[in-house]
């Protein structure tokens, strides 16, 4: 791992330090371009070419007003090409740049009568660009992505790293990412997002795009922001799709199997896709702590094998209606059908005194379970008024959660000798839950002045309702009351916004916003008798500026302010059982957390993505906090809110073109968190550094086959109480293009050397103790994806409905 990341550290100082060089002799080029009625030309392409044999040395696009400037510009000769989509070519004359500035004569585009299939492309997009409000990583026909999935590439985002042991996605280090696709909230949870992610082939994706800091338009739900994958879409009529099958092994078998087809005729455009995952897998803990009380020490070392099991089922289905060129009416529908179990689960325990002595030893067999079905459906509608962006679109969701948990533990006990010891412990627990959520919201924009205006109103409701039914048996199954408990959660959160941007001058653009949320929320724990009723309203202010400082420099300023609500699960104040003395509980006094986060992101050349950010999070949600009943000699886990959590990271992204045929992608993360709190009646501070870093090559093999090696590695870092030992992986991969490239096949092994694995420990107050666990994160993996049809089909329009935060919560997240 040392050889690894040291080699890539000196690639990358050798490439910065190349890059770093200037011409010693440079002059600029400015023009502008005009359409056929002699009026600017805004937005239009214009690449500089060397005279030579045209090889593109830089690309811009014409400003608002149809001028553009190359500065810069290293001696020589050169010309310049203007295109634009629909209209014919425009080349310069040969001219020669000495240390002098070149005003070229103005360009007039006129319409191409050919037809559109005989334009060609003559540059690619740069693999990560960055705009005034969000990092695009533009996946479409880029080697770093090719034959990848979109879980994958994700992974090599800047700032994006994939939480393998919880199967959660954070951004700059932190949780509460919120997922959409074209848009739109996946609506998943996020081990079924994970899921997902892992069979969508990077093949279907045009880009991602990563608001780390989103504007007032968006909710203003999510600690680290908002990732958006967009899917390719073409122009053509037909009918298209894709097929994606894989097996992998990991100790046990895997399967997985999906496939997209798309169809537009007329004024209607239809798709459907659907997938399915079948999976089994492991995972075993150790856990080793000390409880101490009244002057004494016991301690438990615990050893947990478990099996799980689980199906996985979705489908996804859209039409789109063009009542006009204009105006749009949509309908989509969504649902996912989640079997998960522990069919086979063990607890070995021995209790010893401070001596280390064997006081007693207990066995405890698990079974756990769930169940979870989804449907959502999504009706919108969008008109455009104008071609200049004047548009209103209206969107209604309706969601619905229906599930059942439920477990069976058996525990028996033993004296040191081996003999029972007293009667065995069985107990069970069942909890249905059902969860709707209702949504609707307005959106309206039109330019105003030498700007944008958008303005919009949303409202949505959520009704959940939990039964913990917790039983233990003795002759018969007898009710416990005392762990026993109905919770009831309703919330209703009214919204306005506003946000105007545009520009100061040619090079410096801005963006201002200001969001109004009214929220007010009940949780009435039935059994208990007790009722949470909250009332509040906040506003939430968003500030983007960007500056264009030459042809080769854009730096980016942002302020926003944003909220997380706690999901409706952890408000549940019912009790999860590991075994009689291990528990998680839910705790219904969880108050909302408020990030202030400030960001400066610096892009040279559309190369090197630099971006330091510092957030504050005041009355931070903390999960997996360990709590312990000393008296009864139990550990339970829960959620709290602790004081302040300052956060500071510094991301480092850009690929290194090596050769023709190798190619690296880098991506680094430091971070910086000061944990500031009064916990469980003591000060708590934690101030720790850590970093992150992920590497990928890709090699590109003669007759369309292609290889790829890749690691990442995690530092020590805390989380929560947690103090976490570093942890990393490297992978290795080889591709081969079939079927007149509509195939590929792919073998990959990942986690080669089985190196990501956790450890940590937690020592604070009474609570002293040591975590082991893994996992099957060493895989064999073999796909097979397959394109057919027509590929110029347009996919399903991009939408965005208002329902996102709310599955998010719904689902376990924050």
């Amino acid at each position: 791992m040392k050889f690894f990341i040291n080699l890539t550290a000196a690639l990358l100082l050798t490439r910065i330090f190349a890059f770093a060089q200037t011409p010693s002799g440079s002059g600029k080029i400015s023009g502008s371009v005009l359409d056929e009625k002699s009026q600017p030309f805004p937005f239009v392409n214009i690449l500089l070419l060397h005279a030579k044999d045209s090889v593109l040395v830089k690309g811009l696009a014409a400003d608002e007003n149809g001028k553009f400037l190359f500065d810069q510009v290293a001696n020589g000769k050169y010309l310049t090409l203007v295109s634009m989509v629909g209209y014919q070519k425009k080349y310069s004359e040969v001219f020669s740049v000495a240390s002098n500035s070149v005003n070229l004569p103005a360009f007039t585009l006129k319409t191409d009568t050919q037809s559109l299939n005989e334009v060609t492309v003559v540059s690619k997009k740069p693999f990560i660009e960055q705009e005034i409000d969000r990092t695009v990583v533009n996946v479409e026909n880029s080697i770093v992505s090719a034959g990848a999935t979109a879980l994958e590439v994700l992974e090599r985002a800047p700032g994006v790293t994939v939480d393998q042991q919880n199967e959660q996605l954070k951004l700059r280090g932190k949780e509460g990412v919120i997922v959409q696709i074209d848009g739109k909230q996946t609506f998943l949870s996020q081990q079924e997002l994970i899921t997902l992610l892992r069979n969508t082939p990077s093949d279907n994706i045009e880009k991602i795009e990563l608001i780390t800091n989103p504007s007032a338009k968006y909710d203003a739900a999510g600690n680290s922001g908002i990732i958006n994958i967009k899917m390719k879409r073409n122009k053509n009529y037909g009918t298209n799709g894709n097929l994606n099958l894989g097996a992998a092994y990991a100790r046990y078998g895997r399967a997985n199997a999906s496939a997209t087809i798309n169809h537009r005729a007329g004024k209607i455009s239809t798709f459907i896709s659907g997938g399915a995952f079948l999976n089994k897998g492991f995972n075993n803990n150790d856990i080793y702590r000390k409880i101490p009380y009244e002057n004494k020490v016991t301690i438990f070392d615990q050893r947990t094998d478990r099996i799980n099991e689980s199906q996985y089922y979705n489908v996804r289905a859209g039409m789109d209606y063009f009542a006009s060129d204009k105006t749009t009416i949509g309908v989509l529908v969504s649902g996912f059908h989640n079997d998960w179990s522990n069919p086979y689960g063990v607890t070995n325990t021995r209790i010893l005194n401070e001596d280390l002595v064997l006081q007693r030893t207990f066995r405890t067999n698990v079974y756990n379970g769930s169940k979870m079905n989804n449907i959502s459906s999504n009706i919108n509608f969008k008109h455009q008024f104008n071609d200049k962006g004047k548009e209103l679109t209206f969107d209604v969701d309706y969601v619905n959660y229906d599930g059942r948990q439920k477990s069976n533990l058996d525990t028996r006990y033993a004296k040191p000798d081996g003999q029972p010891d007293g009667a065995p412990e069985i107990v069970r627990n069942n909890m249905p839950s059902n969860i709707n959520i209702g949504v609707a919201k307005l959106d309206y924009a039109q330019p105003l002045g030498k700007g944008k205006l958008e303005t919009g109103l949303k409202s949505s409701l959520v009704a959940s309702d939990n039964n913990m039914v917790f039983e233990i048996k003795t002759d018969d199954w007898n009710l416990d009351p005392k762990r026993s408990n109905q919770f009831k959660y309703s919330e209703n959160v009214n919204a306005a916004y506003v946000n105007y941007g545009g520009s100061i001058s040619k090079k410096i653009k801005y963006q201002l916003g200001l969001r109004g949320e009214h929220t007010h929320s009940v949780g009435n724990s039935v059994t208990l008798n007790q009722k949470r009723d909250r009332n509040y309203i906040n506003l939430f202010p968003s500030i983007f500026l960007s500056n264009q400082l030459d042809t080769n420099n854009v730096i980016n300023i942002s302020y926003s302010r944003r909220i997380d609500r706690p999901n409706y699960q952890s408000l549940n104040p019912f009790e999860f059982y590991l075994d009689p003395y291990t528990f998680q509980r839910g705790n219904p006094n969880l108050k909302p957390q408020y990030t202030n986060s400030f960001q400066l992101v610096h892009v040279y050349k559309s190369f090197l993505n630099t971006t330091l950010a510092y957030s504050r999070i005041k009355d931070m949600i903390a999960d997996e906090l360990p709590q312990q009943i000393a008296s009864e000699n139990k550990t339970f886990v829960t959620s709290d809110n602790l004081d302040n959590q300052d956060n500071v990271s510094l991301t480092i992204s850009f690929p290194v073109p090596i050769t023709k045929w190798w190619k690296l992608q880098t991506n680094f993360t430091g971070v910086y968190n000061h944990y500031n709190s009064i916990y469980l009646d003591e000060k708590l501070e934690i101030r720790q550094a850590s970093w992150n870093m992920y590497a990928s090559s890709q090699f590109t093999i003669p007759k369309g086959w292609s290889a790829e090696l890749s690691g990442w590695y995690n530092s020590k870092a805390f989380y929560g109480l947690y103090a976490a030992k570093s942890m990393g992986m490297i992978n290795a991969g080889l591709q081969k293009n079939i079927l007149n490239k509509k195939g590929t096949i792919r073998l990959n092994v990942n986690d080669i050397f089985w190196t990501n694995r956790f450890r940590g420990k937690a020592v604070y107050k009474d609570i002293d103790f040591l975590v082991r666990s893994e996992w099957p994160s060493r895989q064999f993996r073999l796909t097979f994806t397959y394109n057919f049809g027509n590929q110029n089909v347009k996919g399903a329009r991009e939408r965005n409905t208002g329902s996102d935060d709310l599955q998010k919560r719904a689902n376990g997240g924050s």
